[in-house]
């Protein structure tokens, strides 16, 4: 058995990537995109078609052929996988509780006129305190959310709070501004700070009876994604799906409810202001969460140019 078989008795396996053709060959439960990965998928020329099938339905709209796109990518995802896609907010959004809501809203409307049901659809949205409590709002109304950019306990506790569906803690971008506090080139998987920070999490809403699921995300390598073993899911790009599933061997559960029930962790709540000022405690966390903004956002802005360039060249259709 490869290690991805046995990982798959013990957590869900997410395919992390906007190439379609990746998520055919790895047909996982669920697939998870972002701007980032959607920009590497439209600047393929296997998907040009569908970028520019986006700008020609949105007849010179740029930001609606950018909405059509997503959409239209996850449609095209959701072939190949039995559960949901997760489909991303713009990031310029992330303080705008009423705008995030709105955006989710117009994607729940392409996607149900495309013929896909809510149900199939996770709306990811940054888990700044606002997007946490669009996300609370949306999860009323039946749209579920994956709470993404998430570094901090003081994120987590919230989004338990908030009734979210899902959350995604970046295991590897906390690895990686811990490296580079500490001058290393390397930190031991058991004194790893994202996979800390996923148990801690993963234990907290166990031990507390939460319903929201915990996804570990970003990895760097599979010795991070194998000490998860038990985690509800973890989205892993196709290159470790790859190693994984070409190395053997058994993998043991290290994060069950039962080790969860007999950890040492208090109960919180949290308000706005002590939200805030927890998170802002962590100084990895409040770098990492501007610094996946901004960068969700330059992504999208380079998205936006391409999709701009595309609709120049083409003419618009008149209603």
């Amino acid at each position: 058995m490869s290690q991805l078989e046995a990982l798959s008795q013990h957590s869900l396996v997410v395919a992390d990537t906007g190439d379609i053709e990746q998520v055919a060959r790895w047909k996982p439960q669920d697939a998870t995109t972002n701007p980032s990965l959607l920009l590497t998928a439209a600047e393929d020329p296997r998907y040009t078609h569908l970028v520019q099938n986006s700008v020609r339905e949105s007849k010179g709209d740029v930001v609606l052929a950018m909405d059509r796109m997503f959409v239209l990518f996850g449609t095209e995802i959701l072939k190949h996988v039995k559960g949901r896609v997760s489909t991303e907010v713009d990031a310029r959004l992330s303080f705008d509780t009423e705008k995030s809501i709105r955006k989710a809203h117009g994607f729940i409307s392409l996607y149900e006129r495309a013929g896909v049901s809510r149900e199939r659809i996770l709306i990811k949205l940054a888990s700044t305190w606002e997007g946490i409590r669009a996300a609370q709002q949306l999860e009323k109304e039946g749209i579920h959310c994956n709470l993404t950019l998430l570094f901090s306990f003081a994120q987590a506790a919230a989004c338990a709070d908030a009734g979210v569906t899902l959350i995604s803690p970046f295991v590897g971008r906390i690895y990686d501004w811990h490296k580079q506090a500490r001058k290393v080139d390397d930190i031991p998987v058991e004194e790893d700070p994202g996979v800390l920070s996923v148990n801690r999490i993963y234990s907290y809403y166990k031990k507390y009876g939460y319903k929201t699921q915990v996804m570990g995300a970003s990895f760097r390598k599979t010795g991070q994604i194998l000490a998860l073993a038990g985690c509800d899911l973890l989205t892993i790009a196709p290159d470790l799906l790859d190693k994984l599933s070409k190395m053997n061997g058994e993998v043991p559960r290290m994060l069950s409810p039962e080790k969860a029930a007999r950890a040492n962790i208090p109960r919180v709540k949290l308000d706005e202001a002590a939200f805030r000022w927890l998170h802002n405690e962590d100084a990895m966390a409040t770098d990492k969460l501007a610094e996946g903004i901004r960068k969700f956002d330059a992504d999208a802005r380079k998205l936006e140019k391409l999709i701009t360039s595309l609709a120049a060249a083409s003419p618009v259709t008149a209603k």
